[in-house]
């Protein structure tokens, strides 16, 4: 099921926020990342990153649930070289003309020790979605004293297959798997409607 931009939601229980209402954070776009790793001819691996993620994020830590929801922009893709971007941009990898972003949702999560560990959703990209699983790497919440505001911030990993999208360009030669390590730093935003 596809969602459109007005669903995009972001919501991780951030483990420093115990307010008993829910809370509304809006993504730092220039500290909001994700990278991407595939398999290149089994010899190397190719790197390569999105940048300027946007979303939301509201979450109720005390109940420990909420929503998640990011936008990437997918012609920003960035290699280092610029004739590769070109070609990931190309109908038959990530279709930037017509499918210019990339949706991830969820509003499922797993716990230990009372953090986040996982956030499970859904991921869509050309037009089609599939199960996605975000495994939290680290996670925490500071108060930013220039900003005046609260920030939450972590990475996350996970694992896809571009087949499953219909990006199968130079399969098998180009590896199918891909990780991905996501960088995200959020801020509570006082002009946001809290719920």
């Amino acid at each position: 099921m596809t969602r459109g931009p007005a669903r995009l939601l972001f919501c991780l229980v951030w483990p420093c926020a115990l307010a008993a209402q829910p809370v509304t954070y809006r993504l730092d776009p220039l500290h909001s990342t994700v990278q991407f790793e595939v398999s290149h001819f089994k010899t190397s691996t190719l790197r390569g990153r999105f940048a300027m993620l946007n979303g939301l994020v509201t979450l109720d830590a005390a109940a420990q649930r909420g929503e998640v929801g990011l936008s990437v922009d997918t012609a920003t893709v960035d290699t280092g070289l610029k004739v590769l971007d070109a070609r990931l941009r190309q109908p038959d990898l990530l279709d930037s003309s017509g499918h210019p972003q990339a949706w991830f949702v969820a509003s499922r999560f797993a716990y230990s020790d009372g953090r986040v560990d996982e956030v499970r959703g859904e991921f869509t990209l050309r037009g089609i979605s599939q199960p996605l699983a975000l495994k939290a790497l680290r996670f925490a919440c500071r108060q930013d004293e220039r900003l005046k505001t609260e920030v939450c911030g972590g990475d996350f990993e996970a694992t896809l297959l571009r087949s499953e999208f219909g990006a199968t360009f130079g399969l098998p030669f180009v590896g199918d798997k891909v990780r991905l390590l996501i960088q995200v730093e959020a801020l509570r935003d006082p002009d946001l409607p809290q719920k």
